[in-house]
C-alpha cells in the first residue's frame, strides 16, 4: 500500500482484469490466449521472487495448448475459453515437475494428469504451472522442503495461510485468473480469507478429483478459487461432472453455477451467525469485532441477521478422527522412501490415524450425525451459517503454526483452524468471501455455510455479501516487509 492506504498495482493491465471479464474478451477474440499467457508470465517474473506462490512453471507447455486453443471454435457455458490458470503441487499434470512438496518426489514428473486437470484443459483451461503448497497439504502455513516458504503477499513477514497458499497469493498479485486449490480443513477457505480471494470447498461428490485410493473418503475436496465470487463460480463450472471413477461423483446444476452466483439478492437473505460455532471454537478479539462489524452491513443491506448458538459439542473429536482415517488411508502402503522423509506433523497424523479404535470411528460417525442433524435445525429458519474462517488473524511466516488463539493454547498444530472443521464433518459446502480488512491492513474473510448440495444458493449468498462488503479487492503488487 502507499501512504494513503490504497493497493499499488504496476502489472499488465491483462491480469488486473477478472477471469469472467477475460473469458469474454477470449469469446469476441478481443485477446487470444497466448495474449494472456506471455501476460501471465510477466507478472509471474515480476512477483514470484518475492512471494514464491508458483515455483514450478510450464509456460512452454501454455503457449502449446494456447496455439490448439487458438484454432478451436467458442467453447460452451461453463468453459474457460483459453484461460490459464495455476494447479495446486498435490495434483499430477503430465509432464510437468508434480512433488507433493516432498523431498523423495522431488524431481518427479507423472505421464499422466489427475482426471480433473484433464477436465479444466478439456473445457478451455491452460495450465501455467504448480502453485506450493505445505507437505502433502497438511497444515496451513504454506512450506516444504522442496521449494521453501510462500508469503502473504499483503505483507511478506506474514503467513499466507495453507493448504492452498500458493493459489491464493498467485491470484491476488495477478500471477492468474483463477487457481485450483483443495481443502480438508480449511485449505482452501484460509488462503482465501488471508490473502483477499475466494475460495469454495465444494459439497463432496461434486468435483471428481484426487487421490482414487480415498474415493469413498468425503473429507476431502478439490476446488475453485478466484478474485470474485463470479470468478469462483465460472471456475466451479468448468470443474465439475460426473466422473464414474470416482464412486461419490455427482452431475452438477443444470444451468451455471456463474448466474447462480450473479443472482440479484437484494432482500431476503437469512443469516445464522456463529461467531465462534457454539463456543467449540476460540477466536480472537479483533476477530470477532471485525465479523460483527460485517454482519451489520449485511443487515443493513437487507439481510436478516441474527446469532444463534448450535449445539456443536465435539465437533473437533470427530473432525481429527475422520481427518486421522484420510491419512491412514492415503499413507499406510505408500513407498517407505517417500514417508521417511516426513516432516514430523505429518508423519503424526498417519501414526494417530493407525492407532484409531473402532470405539473412536463408531463415536465420530454419531457425532457427525448429530452435527448435521443441528444444521438442518439451522437450516430450517435460514439459508446460510456465517462463522470466522479461522480464529485468528496471519501471524509470522516463520511459525509453522499458531498456538495460542483468544488466550488459549492450541494443543496441535491443527487446533487454531477449528473454525472450518464443521463443514468438513457434516459434508457442507462452505466459501471464504473477503470482508474488509483488519489490523495492519490484511484482508479479512467470512466463511458461509451452505445447505447440503447446495452450492447454488450459497454463490448467491456470496455474491450479496461480496458486494456489501465493498469487494472484490482486485490485484496488488507485493508488499515486501522484513
Amino acid at each position: 500500500m502507499n501512504d494513503r492506504g490504497e493497493t499499488l498495482y504496476t502489472g499488465p493491465e491483462l491480469c488486473a482484469l477478472g477471469a469472467v471479464e477475460v473469458v469474454d474478451l477470449l469469446r469476441r477474440g478481443d485477446v487470444s490466449p497466448m495474449d494472456l499467457v506471455e501476460a501471465a508470465q510477466t507478472r509471474h517474473e515480476q512477483t514470484d521472487s518475492a512471494i514464491n506462490a508458483m515455483p514450478t512453471t510450464c509456460f512452454d507447455h501454455a503457449r502449446q495448448a494456447a496455439d490448439v486453443l487458438a484454432n478451436r471454435e467458442p467453447d460452451q457455458p461453463g468453459g474457460l475459453a483459453g484461460l490459464p490458470l495455476g494447479i495446486k503441487d498435490l495434483t499430477a499434470v503430465a509432464g510437468v515437475r508434480s512433488t507433493w512438496g516432498t523431498p523423495a518426489l522431488a524431481e518427479y514428473v507423472p505421464e499422466t494428469s489427475d482426471p480433473l486437470v484433464t477436465r479444466i484443459e478439456e473445457r478451455g483451461g491452460i495450465i501455467l504451472g504448480k502453485t506450493n503448497t505445505p507437505e502433502f497439504g497438511a497444515g496451513a502455513n504454506t512450506f516444504n522442503a522442496v521449494f521453501g516458504t510462500t508469503r502473504n503477499p499483503w505483507d511478506t513477514r506474514y503467513n499466507p495461510g495453507g493448504s492452498s497458499g500458493g493459489a491464493a497469493a498467485q491470484l491476488i498479485t495477478g500471477q492468474a485468473w483463477l487457481s485450483h486449490g483443495s481443502d480438508h480443513g480449511g485449505s482452501l477457505r484460509t488462503p482465501a480469507a488471508y490473502c483477499g480471494v475466494v475460495g469454495l470447498r465444494p459439497s463432496p461428490g461434486l468435483v471428481a478429483g484426487g487421490p482414487a485410493q480415498a474415493g469413498y473418503i468425503t473429507e476431502g475436496a478439490q476446488g475453485p478459487m478466484g478474485r470474485s465470487v463470479r470468478d469462483c463460480a465460472l471456475f466451479l463450472d468448468a470443474m465439475t461432472g460426473y466422473d464414474p471413477r470416482y464412486p461419490i461423483s455427482y452431475p452438477p446444476i443444470q444451468t451455471t453455477y456463474q448466474a447462480a452466483a450473479e443472482r440479484d439478492l437484494a432482500t431476503g437473505l437469512r443469516i445464522a451467525y456463529a461467531p465462534d460455532l457454539g463456543g467449540e471454537c476460540a477466536v480472537d478479539p479483533d476477530m470477532r469485532h471485525h465479523l460483527d462489524q460485517a454482519m451489520e452491513t449485511f443487515a443493513r443491506h437487507g439481510a436478516t441477521v441474527e446469532e444463534v448458538q448450535p449445539d456443536f459439542t465435539d465437533m473437533k473429536r470427530s473432525y481429527y478422527v475422520q481427518r486421522g482415517i484420510l491419512w491412514a488411508t492415503l499413507m499406510r502402503d505408500i513407498d517407505p522412501e517417500i514417508r521417511k522423509g516426513f516432516k514430523a506433523t505429518l508423519e503424526d497424523n498417519v501414526q494417530f490415524g493407525l492407532g484409531l479404535s473402532m470405539d473412536d470411528i463408531i463415536d465420530s460417525h454419531l457425532i457427525r450425525s448429530r452435527l448435521y442433524d443441528e444444521m438442518q435445525g439451522v437450516f430450517a429458519d435460514f439459508d446460510v451459517l456465517a462463522c470466522p474462517v479461522v480464529g485468528c488473524m496471519p501471524h509470522a511466516v516463520e511459525e509453522e503454526w499458531v498456538d495460542t488463539v483468544d488466550g488459549k493454547t492450541m494443543e496441535t498444530y491443527m487446533d487454531w483452524l477449528d473454525c472450518a472443521f464443521l463443514a468438513t464433518t457434516v459434508g457442507l459446502p462452505a466459501i471464504s468471501v473477503p470482508v474488509g480488512f483488519g489490523p495492519g491492513g490484511l484482508p479479512v474473510g467470512v466463511q458461509l455455510v451452505g445447505q447440503p448440495r447446495g452450492e447454488e444458493a450459497l454463490l448467491s449468498a456470496a455474491g450479496f455479501v461480496e458486494k456489501a462488503a465493498g469487494g472484490p479487492i482486485g490485484v496488488i503488487d507485493p508488499n515486501l516487509r522484513h
